[in-house]
């Protein structure tokens, strides 16, 4: 993978956004909220959603599952798909609404390193405001072009780097961002001294494990055979608007992934 004339690899700046059904079922329901839908209008069918989209059957087929799995939209044997008394049009693309609660739902690298006693110390790379892509305008939820904070860091607990992340958010949610020093404050700790504040209510994430580039490499000190994990996340806010882009690539043999899966 070539790297950039910077030195920092282009896994970053180009990294894999989420699964294309994610996707498509944000821009649903971005459309379902613009025409006005209410509980119990019944959708277009997988046919005409499928060329409105310009994806598979079986994209779409996933992209409607994962939001009836949220309890926005049902089917009906024979009849097609309905939005559910459960939908709210306040709240795009099915993200939780202000009033679930003003906690911060989302854990940060920071409240990790905090909550397991571990000492946290970060190396900037690169840090500015810069227009957001067609691509970034259309996951944050922004226009294109408008002003976008990027950030580049080497992430260490205690002294041992463990994740080279890419962090994109929309200027406008948090403009103190742009004049904060990340190596002595973190980031979601800034987002919530906003004004409004900014609390990470919940996040898609997605994983994938690859080799290493060779910048990738050098930043996290690589020297044998260890793969990396490639991390995925796009977090929302109180008011389930976009608020962060976030690519972080692990050292595999540092870092460990878990969930829950609930039926």
């Amino acid at each position: 993978m070539p790297s950039l004339d910077n030195g920092l690899p282009q896994g970053l700046l180009d990294a894999d956004s989420l699964p294309l059904y994610s996707r498509i079922a944000g821009r649903l329901l971005d459309d379902i909220s613009a025409d006005g839908a209410r509980p119990g209008d019944r959708l277009p069918s997988e046919r005409s959603l499928a060329a409105r989209y310009g994806v598979s059957r079986v994209t779409l087929r996933s992209a409607l599952n994962e939001l009836a799995e949220r309890d926005v939209i049902e089917s009906s044997p024979a009849r097609g798909w309905f939005l559910a008394d459960g939908y709210e049009r306040a709240a795009p693309a099915s993200r939780p609404s202000s009033t679930q609660g003003a906690g911060q739902s989302v854990q940060g690298f920071a409240d990790y390193a905090d909550q397991y006693g571990f000492k946290l110390r970060d190396e900037v790379l690169e840090s500015t405001v810069r227009a957001a892509t067609v691509r970034e305008s259309e996951m944050l939820r922004v226009g294109p072009g408008a002003a976008l904070f990027e950030m580049r860091r080497l992430r260490f607990l205690d002294d041992i780097v463990v994740v080279l992340e890419h962090n994109r958010l929309p200027l406008a949610l948090c403009p103190r961002l742009a004049e904060t020093d990340f190596t002595r404050n973190t980031l979601f700790a800034t987002l919530r001294r906003a004004d409004p504040p900014q609390l990470p209510k919940v996040a898609d994430y997605s994983v994938e494990a690859r080799h290493p580039a060779e910048d990738e490499r050098r930043l996290l000190e690589i020297t044998d055979a260890t793969p990396v994990l490639v991390a995925t996340q796009l977090a929302f806010n109180q008011n389930a608007q976009p608020l962060e882009l976030t690519a972080a690539v692990y050292r595999g043999d540092r870092y460990h992934f878990r969930a829950s899966i609930t039926g």
